[in-house]
């Protein structure tokens, strides 16, 4: 209760969720003390893979008994999981201390909410100047309250797409604009670039930080992996090659993370050997990305079938899900719900064979888009329903034996699936 009481008064500091400028947050950084120089930081930017490549670093990490802490958003089930230290999540009695902290020494200038949380977690990453910070950035990135840094360990390019375009001016909502926003801002450090969707983006994130002076590593130049054969998959880089047995996350997708995360700490010279990095891909800590339901209220519902919660939200993010799903020898029921802003046919469109739709509500999300009015963009699929609640639609479905449920279109949708569970 008194986390929402602080939160709450966060939220009326500005009038606006987002407010993309970085006047506000280096303005309340210099009345911290600036800790954000103070910090041995890792960047990480893009549009897919951010939460799940920072995953991986802190696993590896963490395998190597070298401190960290982390820095995600948005959080899933509790605003904890923003803000982790020696990689353990402050409890609400040392948030909520935090919190009043800063709180006092903003003494109520105006600032957004991501602005504040985002000052919150360097004023308390600076007490830890020996730790590796691993910091997901927001919006974008040029303007985003996370790039407030003169520099940094490096920078993380993870994949870019399109996605947040009513951000952007209505004549230059491209993926080349998305590029610049997202990669120009870049620091004088080393730059790692993860796959990206096609050859176009990849060229264009190099004509973008042509000028930059970093060193850069890109994927299938400078480090790549190779699918294998029982279980193993194949990593190589300069330093040579890794045999690493399957990680214990779901989706071949996630072998680009793990492998962007892998050439990162490697290029760093951090002290992390072959085999931190063989035992940290299999103990990754992922919320809500092709995660598995396996036990709770929600579960029970499916009884034997499978049920599996994904946040993925936008065209890429679609993608690469489908690929996971064309791999499984099953029939797939999806319930979908998503927010207003995004492209919802273009998310739909990859979806093959899927024995049925279900579009619900987001429930608690005032940004979100209608059931009924999502339903409707759906009209070209023969096999859509719509429920009015997430158990709803999890009973309408009638299973047979090996079928799967997956509940995707939102990181939002999947907080509350969570939840319920």
């Amino acid at each position: 209760m008194k986390l929402q009481k602080i939160l709450s008064r966060f939220q009326k500091l500005h009038k606006r969720e987002i407010d993309l400028s970085l006047d506000r947050i280096k303005s309340l950084c210099q009345k911290l003390g600036n800790p954000q120089d103070k910090m041995k930081t890792i960047s990480v930017v893009g549009t897919n893979g951010k939460f799940s490549t920072i995953a991986v670093m802190h696993s590896i990490l963490k395998e190597a008994n070298i401190k960290c802490n982390v820095y995600t958003s948005p959080h899933i089930l509790k605003i904890n999981e923003r803000f982790v230290f020696n990689s353990q999540e402050l409890n609400d009695d040392e948030l909520a201390e935090l919190f009043e902290e800063v709180e006092k020494i903003n003494n109520g200038e105006t600032a957004t909410i991501f602005e504040i949380l985002t000052a919150c977690f360097l004023y308390k990453a600076a007490q830890y100047p020996n730790n590796i910070n691993l910091v997901e950035s927001g919006l974008f990135h040029r303007f985003d309250a996370t790039n407030v840094f003169k520099k940094n360990l490096a920078s993380v390019c993870c994949a870019i797409s399109s996605d947040h375009n009513d951000w952007l001016p209505e004549n230059d909502r491209t993926i080349e604009r998305i590029i610049f926003e997202k990669t120009s801002s870049f620091l004088n450090s080393n730059i790692i670039v993860a796959k990206q969707r096609n050859k176009e983006t990849t060229e264009c994130i190099k004509k973008t930080i042509s000028t930059n002076q970093s060193n850069k590593y890109f994927f299938n130049e400078d480090f790549s992996f190779s699918n294998g054969e029982n279980g193993f998959w194949y990593y190589e880089d300069k330093f040579g090659g890794l045999k690493l047995s399957a990680p214990n996350i779901l989706g071949e997708f996630q072998l680009e993370n793990i492998s962007t995360a892998i050439a990162t700490l490697r290029t760093l010279d951090l002290g992390i050997n072959d085999s931190h990095i063989k035992n940290g891909i299999t103990k990754i800590r992922s919320i809500a990305r092709l995660q598995e339901i396996k036990s709770g209220k929600l579960k029970n519902l499916v009884k034997n079938n499978k049920l599996i919660v994904d946040g993925s939200h936008n065209e890429h993010g679609s993608e690469v899900l489908n690929e996971y799903l064309k791999s499984l020898n099953c029939k797939k029921h999806v319930i979908i719900g998503m927010m207003a802003n995004k492209e919802h046919e273009k998310y739909i469109s990859y979806f093959k064979d899927i024995s049925s739709y279900t579009v619900i509500d987001i429930p608690n999300q005032l940004n979100a888009i209608n059931g009924i009015d999502l339903k409707n963009k759906f009209n070209s699929l023969s096999n859509v329903k719509y429920q009015d609640s997430i158990e709803k639609a999890i009973r309408s479905i009638p299973l047979e034996e090996g079928d799967l449920i997956i509940i995707t279109g939102s990181l939002y949708l999947a907080a509350e699936v969570l939840s319920l569970n």
